[in-house]
């Protein structure tokens, strides 16, 4: 006798499936992103996959794709402030808690990528390496990733000297001798490691 995937049952059971993806718990700078998306099984997306996966090109063209056939979808965040205050694991739950909640059609069932679950009352499952095995967490991981490397274009167009735009606020070697050479920004995490030694020295 076959065993039975009580996960696939019970989301079998379920009208309005979100998955939920966060990104940017790495990098120095920036606000952790997350979103959350209830696709529509009328209207598949083909070609979804774990965002990192994916080219630049192929993310843009597949978010817009999300935002126009999605059921329902919500970005959303916590600070950099947020994130020193509570921790980035904190930070990250926090953000993911609030793209579920901002979703228009609030699901029965959230699958969750990572080993760990907000504090909330959905019916809810953590998957591990979700971005890559749940259509509804590559998506979210998608519009997340976008979202967040957009914001830090931005940055990178109000100070250039940090070249965000390519480094996407992590960790480089071009990134630590930028902060070295022009300083701190208000957008950078004074919890982090490196952060925290250059405001020591």
């Amino acid at each position: 006798m076959e065993p039975i995937d009580l996960f696939a049952e019970s989301v079998a059971r379920v009208t309005h499936h979100a998955g939920v993806d966060e990104v940017g718990r790495g990098p120095l700078a920036g606000d952790v992103v997350a979103a959350a998306v209830i696709l529509d099984p009328s209207n598949p997306i083909q070609g979804l996959a774990d965002s990192k996966k994916l080219s630049e090109k192929r993310r843009e063209a597949l978010a817009q794709e999300i935002r126009e056939k999605a059921l329902s979808y919500c970005v959303a965040r916590a600070s950099v402030e947020e994130i020193d205050r509570i921790n980035i694991l904190q930070a990250s739950l926090l953000a993911m808690k609030r793209a579920v909640e901002g979703l228009s059609i609030q699901p029965d069932f959230v699958s969750v990528d990572g080993n760990k679950l907000p504090a909330w009352n959905y019916a809810s499952e953590a998957v591990v390496k979700g971005d890559s095995k749940v259509a509804e967490i590559s998506a979210a991981s998608i519009l997340a990733k976008v979202t967040r490397d957009h914001e830090m274009v931005e940055l990178h167009q109000r100070h250039p000297e940090y070249g965000f735009a390519g480094h996407k606020g992590y960790p480089t070697k071009v990134h630590l001798e930028a902060i070295k050479t022009h300083g701190i920004l208000a957008e950078h995490r004074r919890s982090y490691g490196p952060i925290k030694q250059l405001l020591k020295d």
